[in-house]
């Protein structure tokens, strides 16, 4: 028997991974647990063989600190990262942290129960890329890794000149790549491709 616990604050979607567990006779639900948070008690007391662990849970505990924290003592347990924000560094996280699987609940075209199966006979099962979510008319795969890097800095409160501080980098530069991103969506406010990056969970700083 395979032990699972199931780490979610969404109701519907413990419904949707409940019912596809059901039909695997050889998984049993341990119990499902809504804060990242208190994964690790369970893991340490209990035999769990495998997590779905969802990246943004109760109390705003991030699913991939916690995964990380667990894989720290107990490296066997197999866990996939469960997610339905495209945050765009939310992948290389999970991969960074030594999860298993990342497997996106409103994106992508293969199935919990296909990602479950393959992650327990020992593949690694993750997309291909975050889905390509658009920023002001713009896809988000036409912004460039710096680009994206100091436009999470700047939705982290950060000035500009702090961001260059932050990531080695002149101001002039920094000035460049904001300059850049703002004529490529033909805007000339920077907070307004900070708040839309935030409001369409392309970038999360919590997390």
């Amino acid at each position: 028997m395979i032990n699972v616990l199931i780490v979610d604050d969404s109701r519907i979607a413990r419904k949707i991974m409940e019912y596809e567990l059901k039909a695997m006779p050889e998984y049993k639900i341990l119990t499902f647990i809504e804060d990242a948070e208190n994964a690790k008690p369970i893991c340490m007391s209990t035999k769990v063989d495998l997590i779905l662990m969802d990246v943004c849970t109760a109390s705003d505990s991030s699913g991939l600190k916690a995964a990380a924290d667990i894989k720290k003592s107990c490296s066997d347990i197999k866990i996939i990262i469960t997610t339905s924000m495209p945050e765009y560094t939310f992948i290389m996280k999970a991969k960074m942290a030594g999860c298993e699987s990342f497997w996106y609940k409103d994106y992508g075209n293969i199935g919990l129960r296909e990602v479950i199966e393959r992650t327990m006979k020992g593949e690694r099962v993750y997309p291909d890329k975050t889905p390509d979510v658009d920023i002001h008319g713009v896809p988000i795969s036409q912004f460039t890794p710096a680009q994206l890097r100091v436009l999470r800095e700047l939705a982290m409160g950060l000035s500009q000149e702090e961001v260059a501080k932050k990531l080695c980098l002149s101001r002039s530069v920094i000035k460049g790549h904001i300059s850049h991103m703002c004529e490529k969506t033909n805007t000339s406010k920077t907070l307004q491709l900070v708040t839309e990056a935030i409001e369409k969970r392309v970038i999360l700083p919590k997390y």
